[in-house]
């Protein structure tokens, strides 16, 4: 786990920080994917009760991100799902454990708010959020939303 002081925040979507971190992390889907994120997504869908969307502080510096909404997928015998998005951790901050715990904030997150399943879809280019995500007891299931056709999509479940 990192040194310094960690704190998980709930803002909106249009938080000047999450905005931040989002374009970081669509730079990064451009260098490794060759074009940003373009699954369509409405800010509203963050909003609680609905959705969270996280922002995570390193001794006051924005570092990361992670956030959830309701999905129709329906895998694993779930029968309410949440689907993470936005996950990501600034590459200076990688391997400290922060990600994992942003991940295990969303679950616990997403649980309290009545969902009994969290999916995600991630890309054969990120083999670190694969890695997070399968020592983390997330399942690979069939392919959903956006890039669902990709051969380069990787899509996981676990039940809450």
């Amino acid at each position: 786990m990192t040194d310094g002081v960690v704190e998980l925040r709930v803002v909106g979507y249009g938080d000047p920080d999450a905005t931040a971190l989002v374009a970081r992390v669509q730079e990064e889907y451009v260098q490794r994917y060759g074009g940003p994120d373009e699954t369509p997504l409405d800010p509203a869908m963050f909003d609680p009760p609905h959705g969270l969307f996280l922002v995570a502080y390193l001794d006051g510096m924005p570092v990361g991100t992670g956030a959830w909404r309701r999905s129709p997928v329906r895998e694993l015998g779930g029968s309410s799902a949440a689907e993470i998005k936005r996950m990501y951790v600034v590459p200076e901050q990688r391997g400290h454990g922060l990600a994992r715990r942003v991940l295990a904030e969303l679950e616990a997150t997403a649980a309290a708010s009545g969902y009994d399943l969290i999916v995600l879809e991630t890309g054969l280019a990120q083999p670190e959020a694969i890695a997070l995500y399968e020592s983390s007891g997330y399942a690979r299931i069939p392919g959903f939303g956006h890039y669902a056709a990709s051969e380069l999509n990787r899509c996981y479940g676990k039940r809450l």
